[in-house]
């Protein structure tokens, strides 16, 4: 285009308007003090804290105070941190009746994201939404996912109204102990455990984007992990772990698992 053309002063040519702000004006969509992926090459850090050192020497309940609350817990504060946890791994009775609803052929995320967004009908968020009522919803959704998809599926698979209440100390023991109706051992929690903590935070994947585009609009912390859940669901997100896990159960051992991927490599 000639550079002695100009729109904004051509006879004949609208007049360019000033965009009227909206709601999600000046927000800022990447920076964050919670999470940074890659800041100095393969690295990923939980408000400043090596993830690998997190995972190798932290818990899940201290790595979610962390990125929940600012900061690692002390000991007095991670034996209260837990306790509440514990206090809040039950499911209201309405919960519990769209969970008996839901069939037994749909998807855990379905279920999840359904769960989520009842929940904040029945234990809404003040109006005034404080930072510190946040705080404690996501503490509760910690606590008590684990109990609403068990809850869920072994109605669903048995028609069992399983009990949510466990004497284990931590959220990945709770899971595994509903999950198979007796307390897990020491490997397997400690597996979960680590997993948990790798999973929680990835900075801006496309489910975090999500639930800040829905958080931006000032809607209530529900409707934004509710619509985290389902930018995860997708096959290109959190969906991909189910797609690796179908290739994992293609091997018996991990040499099988080599020769196989060498060999298509060589192709």
């Amino acid at each position: 285009m000639s550079s002695t053309i100009d729109a904004t002063t051509t006879a004949d040519a609208p007049v360019s308007k000033v965009k009227k702000s909206v709601a999600l004006s000046g927000v800022i969509a990447g920076n964050s003090s919670v999470c940074t992926v890659g800041r100095t090459g393969n690295d990923l850090h939980y408000r400043g804290y090596d993830i690998v050192e997190l995972a190798k020497k932290s818990t899940f309940e201290e790595t979610a105070y962390l990125l929940i609350h600012g900061d690692l817990p002390t000991e007095s504060q991670l034996k209260d941190y837990k306790k509440k946890l514990n206090m809040l791994r039950g499911i209201p009775a309405h919960v519990k009746a769209v969970l008996e609803q839901i069939p037994a052929a749909a998807h855990p995320m379905d279920v999840m994201r359904t769960s989520c967004a009842y929940l904040g009908t029945v234990l809404p968020e003040k109006d005034d939404q404080n930072i510190q009522g946040a705080r404690d919803i996501i503490d509760r959704l910690i606590a008590s996912f684990g109990s609403i998809l068990l809850y869920w599926w072994h109605f669903s698979q048995n028609g069992r109204r399983i009990d949510m209440e466990t004497d284990d100390d931590t959220v990945a023991g709770h899971f595994l102990h509903l999950l198979h109706g007796k307390k897990p051992s020491s490997l397997h929690e400690r597996a979960l455990n680590q997993s948990l903590i790798l999973y929680a935070e990835h900075e801006f994947t496309a489910s975090t984007f999500t639930a800040r585009v829905i958080s931006g609009t000032l809607s209530d912390v529900y409707s934004a992990v509710t619509g985290a859940i389902g930018a995860l669901r997708g096959p290109k997100h959190g969906g991909a772990n189910e797609a690796a896990h179908e290739i994992q159960r293609r091997y018996r051992n991990p040499d099988e698992a080599e020769t196989d991927i060498m060999a298509r490599v060589a192709r």
